[in-house]
């Protein structure tokens, strides 16, 4: 576990809990707002995730 593997875990959260991309962005101090899109990408894997429909519980 670093500190990085934490700040991405509080953006996939956050993007998850319904923030938007300009909270995460000034959540995480990012600069630039394609760096904070990425986090979007990592929910909507996450939404998508074949395993779900099946009933497997899939970690974070």
């Amino acid at each position: 576990m670093s500190a990085h593997s934490l700040r991405h875990t509080a953006g996939t959260l956050a993007i998850r809990a319904g923030s938007d991309l300009r909270q995460v962005q000034d959540l995480l101090g990012h600069a630039d707002p394609r760096t904070t899109a990425l986090y979007a990408h990592v929910a909507d894997r996450w939404r998508n995730n074949p395993a779900l429909r099946l009933g497997v519980k899939v970690p974070l």
